[in-house]
């Protein structure tokens, strides 16, 4: 597996994503890409030749090793990286469509941009990155329940006794170095909950970002209102003073012009 590879294709991601994204980003290749290349498959690297049984019999220690390990932590955690790194692939996916979507319409519309800033957080791109943020935790917390239940709450311990075909009887077994395996995997168990929460806490950020913005955006147009309402009564309204008032200067001309005309 070529991880400089994918580090490449993920470090695009840093551009559209917030201070918890890229700190989410930074956790997963030194906490468990650098961990899981440099020392976790050196842990494990033979696990199979150093697993020992206390029995000759023909094929016991191979099944009792596929019962006690019924799926290797190195290949397990290898599908938790791709699983989890596979979601930020929709934030990248779609900013490039938003850009090739702009570059269309600036060659129909003579230069002028659909979007201003295509790796901007609106619209569809908002939801896409949320989506994003859910199916990441949701696969680290689906991963962290399978080896929780394969492996008995995390735990290796030094002695496992089987019984199985084609063994005789109970046979005792033992894993080579538990007490350093055990080490590494509440190491990665631990890094996989901080991502969690950290994606949890983007998450968190983003919709109280959203709220907030919308409160204020409805706030805005109540003072507009408000301010449009004011004006127009202000413009419209008329005082009954002074209405009266000029009624009663009207009548007073009137009556003086009724006491000129008449003749003496």
């Amino acid at each position: 597996m070529n991880w400089s590879g994918l580090e490449s294709l993920l470090s695009g991601v840093n551009k559209y994503s917030t201070a918890f994204g890229r700190i989410w980003l930074s956790m997963v290749f030194i906490f468990r890409v650098l961990v899981f290349v440099v020392a976790a498959q050196r842990v494990w690297g033979e696990d199979t030749k150093d697993f020992v049984c206390n029995t000759q019999q023909p094929g016991c220690t191979n099944v009792c090793y596929d019962h006690i390990f019924p799926i290797s932590h190195i290949r397990l955690w290898a599908l938790q990286l791709i699983f989890v790194t596979c979601p930020s692939l929709m934030v990248i996916a779609h900013v490039k469509y938003r850009e090739g979507k702009d570059k269309k319409y600036v060659e129909l519309h003579q230069g002028s941009h659909l979007y201003a800033d295509p790796g901007k957080k609106r619209g569809g791109l908002w939801w896409t990155y949320l989506l994003s943020l859910i199916f990441k935790a949701g696969l680290d917390t689906s991963f962290l329940y399978i080896l929780h239940r394969i492996y008995n709450g995390y735990d290796l311990p030094r002695l496992s006794k089987c019984s199985l075909d084609p063994c005789p009887n109970t046979v005792d077994c033992f894993i080579s170095r538990p007490t350093e395996k055990k080490i590494f995997m509440l190491f990665m168990v631990v890094s996989s909950a901080l991502c969690i929460f950290m994606c949890i806490c983007e998450m968190i950020y983003l919709i109280g970002k959203r709220v907030a913005k919308l409160s204020r955006i409805q706030q805005e147009n109540l003072q507009r209102s408000d301010q449009f309402e004011l004006t127009n009564g202000m413009g419209c309204r008329t005082d009954p003073t002074t209405k009266g008032s000029q009624l009663s200067l009207s009548r007073r001309e009137k009556t003086k012009e009724n006491s000129i005309s008449t003749p003496l």
